[in-house]
């Protein structure tokens, strides 16, 4: 039986017995952007085309998602103790939004909707603080996790096309209002 509670610290890094740290898909979302005169447009067209991305995370990493989870407002998913997976959030006060910063799932749990009673979780988080919006940013490539985030209720709100040096990546940005 998963609990989802708060997250209190990473004492050490859990992701080494995780399992494959990343995402496999055979579809990716391509960006096309067009500036004219004085608008912006942008749109996404899915493609088929294989993708992989593999992650480690270091122990610099555990130290700042450590930073992230001091402010109390991430939760860990947990059987039996043991920490299986998480999602790590911030309160921005400038801007009244929630914002995740990580979603990681042990693979040998993911596909049993763990991410969802996490985002669960982390939308009432949100409503307790009283934001305005939930936000995250994620790759066009990951297409599993802009589908899930999709179906979780978010919508694509702003790209940044130079954010990742991989130049097939461009950060989306996706939100929903806090009910």
């Amino acid at each position: 039986m998963i609990e989802i509670k708060k997250l209190e610290k990473l004492p050490s890094n859990p992701t080494i017995n995780w399992g494959f740290n990343g995402y496999e898909t055979d579809t990716i979302f391509v960006v096309s952007a067009i500036e004219m005169n004085n608008t912006f447009e942008f749109s996404l067209r899915e493609k088929k085309q294989q993708y992989k991305k593999i992650w480690e995370t270091s122990l610099d990493d555990i130290t700042e998602l450590n930073e992230i989870i001091e402010q109390g407002h991430s939760f860990g998913a947990y059987e039996e103790d043991e920490l299986v997976g998480w999602l790590i959030a911030e309160f921005r006060e400038w801007n009244n939004s929630y914002y995740i910063e990580n979603i990681l799932i042990d693979e040998k749990f993911r596909g049993q909707d763990i991410g969802k009673q996490l985002l669960k979780k982390a939308n009432r988080e949100a409503r307790n603080l009283k934001c305005r919006i939930v936000e995250l940013e994620t790759q066009n490539t990951n297409y599993p996790a802009i589908k899930f985030y999709q179906r979780a209720g978010f919508a694509l709100t702003g790209i940044n096309t130079k954010l990742y040096n991989n130049s097939t990546e461009t950060a989306l940005y996706m939100s929903f209002d806090v009910e």
